[in-house]
């Protein structure tokens, strides 16, 4: 493994949610165990409007267990360790600059002067995939949502009630905020309308100081525990996540020796509550293709796209829609607000449940 930063990404990013499909593809290699210690249980997701009206709860299924809510840092560090564990080689500070094609190989040039060969170059470099433009210099790029995303953990849980192990989300007046209580810790988020995406170094350049004053401004109307935390959050502790964005259709996963997988190929925006889980899966179906058709390569990897590729769009297609909800405007909000309670009592919640039943059984053939 070939790592572009020259440091571990320990502490780094905020908090996600794993899903359960994600968890089951972790089974599937043995580590779903692992990263289960790690989080607290997401029972359920309220989504409420701006003066607390429950407008929706939307919970585990049936037999499914709940999604899971770890930090960021702590999911990197555990798979890093297991990964290490297992014989798995690391290298920092190898960032990719090109590749180049030989005889059953594949040479990666990094841009210390490094190479690295080998039979297979797996792109899982992110939505600003350096090995996306490598597959296809035309690709698309990453579409941003007008969303920015901030958040913080405060150790002032006191200052909002328990939330019950659940999610609360409301749609504000001008921002949408997301809450759960986790071991006496207020873990929170905002996404701010934005108009223009600003890279996470953008944000952080305008300050910490001048950011919690503009969220404070964006929730000030709504009734919810916002304006109090964001009061109370040190500038120091603030996260800048940068903006929302996700991938159009990738029209090329694989070129020769070449393969994208995770954000690199499918990134939902973070309002799938997909996007760690569908690049687990991603990364198990690729190794059981690779596993079953070794030989020629082309029929691995087209495999994989096929299993993978009606998935991972349907889900991308179906978060725009959510990401519209979430910078709706006051005539937007208040249609919202009216139809959404009764579009989930009609929605069928076997379908809603779909996506996050999703298996991969590791011991059937992929052929």
């Amino acid at each position: 493994m070939y790592e572009a930063y020259r440091g571990s990404a320990e502490g780094v990013g905020a908090a996600l949610g794993l899903a359960p499909n994600g968890l089951a593809a972790l089974d599937a290699i043995g580590v779903g165990d692992l990263v289960r210690r790690l989080g607290d249980p997401m029972k359920a997701i309220v989504l409420q409007s701006w003066n607390g009206r429950r407008l929706a709860e939307i919970g585990s299924p049936g037999t499914l267990e709940p999604t899971r809510l770890v930090m960021r840092g702590d999911l990197y560090r555990a798979l890093y360790d297991e990964a290490r564990r297992r014989g798995i080689r690391i290298e920092h500070g190898k960032r990719l600059t090109g590749a180049d094609g030989g005889e059953g190989s594949v040479t990666a040039r990094f841009a210390d002067g490094a190479t690295a060969t080998g039979e297979l170059l797996v792109g899982a470099d992110g939505i600003r995939s350096t090995v996306r433009t490598l597959i296809d210099p035309a690709a698309p790029r990453p579409r941003y949502a007008g969303l920015q995303g901030f958040g913080a953990v405060s150790a002032e849980a006191g200052l909002v009630p328990d939330t019950g192990g659940k999610m609360f989300m409301t749609f504000g007046k001008r921002a949408f905020f997301g809450l759960q209580v986790i071991g006496g810790n207020a873990v929170w988020f905002v996404n701010l309308p934005h108009p223009e995406p600003l890279t996470q170094a953008e944000a952080v350049a305008r300050g910490a100081e001048r950011w919690l004053e503009v969220l404070a401004e964006a929730c000030a109307d709504d009734r919810t525990p916002a304006l109090e935390l964001i009061r109370r959050t040190d500038p120091a502790e603030l996260l800048m996540t940068g903006p929302m964005e996700n991938m159009p259709r990738v029209p090329h996963w694989s070129r020769g020796r070449l393969v994208l997988t995770g954000d690199a190929a499918h990134a939902p925006s973070s309002s799938s509550g997909q996007g760690a889980a569908l690049a687990i899966e991603s990364a198990v179906e690729l190794a059981r293709c690779l596993r079953d058709l070794p030989l020629p390569l082309p029929r691995a990897l087209d495999r994989y796209e096929e299993l993978r590729r009606p998935r991972v769009e349907q889900i991308i297609k179906q978060t725009e829609h959510t990401n519209s909800n979430k910078a709706a405007g006051p005539v937007g909000r208040v249609l919202r607000d009216t139809l959404m309670p009764i579009g989930m009592r009609l929605m069928n919640q076997e379908k809603l449940s779909r996506p996050l039943r999703h298996r991969i059984d590791w011991s059937e053939p992929a052929a």
